[in-house]
């Protein structure tokens, strides 16, 4: 086919047109929003305020591991050059994560060094940066990372989940029963199934005689149609563990959480190879890299994922994928977070199919949580905003109160 001189030059200039586009800066959000006759909304971090809190608990956690009276954390708030605000929580535990919220509060300012100036959608280059910063300190890099995705959501007009890979709309949670006499254990089951739940987390690991008894007064208070789980916190040794799980088999247990020393892989494993009850790591696996010893040890059947311990929302959703390409499910759990930290692993737990298990209750313990919007749970069923980002905000009266630094 011949081609006019007229032809070959609007070709021609054709051409650099589309050169010169794709000579663009990669930034499609920029572009899109330029073509949109929109003025480009800079999503740099400028403003970084750290909100330590303490919140009254309704009850005690009392758990096989050391209690803890109160709910002590730290939010984090991010503001971008254009004003778009993103919030996070820490919620540190020192017998799991090794942190205090004294320690993530000095953290936190060679943190905010970090973040500040940096582009918000550069998550996984801070996530990079912060574990090189330091490899410990989960609950205050949670914290960074979660405000990042929630400024990212806002931005993109999207919530969260939809950012991960949504997978579904809403999803079960239990709501835990801490360690007490089994009456009073068996009391407090009872009251949750007449609010609506389904399934129920039964803290044990104080004394296998005593956990069995518990378990047998509670399954009868709840009937056979309650999911009951269970978790021991590390509290019982191997061969305890596996006499226990074979005495309270006829409980029908769903699955037993950290039976054995978070350190102790082979008691793990010698617990799960015999065991009638599924296991599930949680204090063993913090990290991608834990996830894939588990995997490959084949110590437990299930991993309880918290943010708190693998640092934020990218790495949770690097251990649910470990676990899916294993053929292993997962939990989502928390420490003591107000419903901001649940919130975002709410978001998780919506983005992603193998986990199956929920375990987001801990806002439902404290006494005023300063949190409006956000995810909510009616009857045990957990429904996230359809707002962008995590869809919430801090109570401002709370924050001023708290004076941010």
């Amino acid at each position: 086919m011949q081609t006019t001189r007229g032809g070959f030059l609007k070709s021609v200039a054709g051409l650099a047109i589309a050169g010169a586009v794709l000579k663009r800066p990669a930034d499609g959000l920029l572009y899109a929003q330029e073509k949109a006759n929109v003025s480009p909304r800079s999503t740099r971090i400028r403003d970084v305020e750290i909100v330590p809190y303490s919140l009254e608990q309704k009850v005690v956690f009392h758990v096989a591991l050391p209690t803890v009276p109160t709910s002590e954390g730290l939010f984090v708030r991010l503001r971008t050059e254009d004003g778009v605000v993103g919030w996070g929580e820490a919620s540190p535990y020192s017998p799991v994560t090794s942190e205090t919220p004294q320690s993530d509060m000095a953290m936190a300012s060679s943190m905010a060094s970090l973040i500040r100036h940096r582009d918000a959608f550069s998550i996984a280059k801070a996530v990079a940066d912060m574990d090189a910063l330091s490899p410990f300190n989960t609950s205050i890099k949670a914290a960074f990372e979660m405000a990042l995705w929630d400024i990212c959501g806002k931005v993109a007009e999207q919530p969260v989940c939809r950012l991960l890979g949504k997978f579904r709309e809403s999803f079960e949670t239990d709501k835990t029963v801490f360690i007490d006499t089994p009456q009073a254990m068996a009391d407090t089951a009872r009251e949750y199934v007449r609010e609506g739940f389904r399934a129920i987390k039964i803290k044990v690991g104080e004394s296998p005689e005593k956990d069995v008894e518990r378990l047998r007064v509670i399954r009868e208070a709840v009937g056979n149609d309650i999911a009951m789980r269970i978790d021991a916190n590390q509290g019982w040794s191997p061969s305890d563990a596996v006499r226990s799980l074979h005495a309270i088999e006829k409980y029908e247990i769903q699955d037993c959480e950290q039976p054995t020393a978070y350190w102790d892989w082979q008691g793990l494993k010698y617990v799960r190879d015999h065991s009638p009850i599924p296991i599930m790591a949680d204090e063993s696996v913090h990290s991608p890299h834990d996830a894939i010893e588990a995997v490959r040890l084949e110590a437990c059947d299930m991993i309880n994922i918290k943010l708190m311990k693998s640092g934020g929302i990218l790495n949770a959703t690097r251990i649910a994928h470990i676990a899916d390409a294993a053929g292993m499910t997962c939990m989502l759990g928390c420490m003591a977070e107000t419903s901001l930290g649940l919130t975002a692993a709410a978001h998780v737990v919506a983005s992603q199919g193998n986990i199956v298990y929920a375990d987001l209750d801990s806002s439902l313990f404290v006494v005023n949580n300063p949190i409006a919007g956000g995810m909510r749970i009616d009857k045990g069923v957990v429904y996230l905003s359809p707002e962008p980002g995590f869809g919430l905000d801090v109570d401002p009266l709370f924050v001023r109160k708290l004076r941010p630094v």
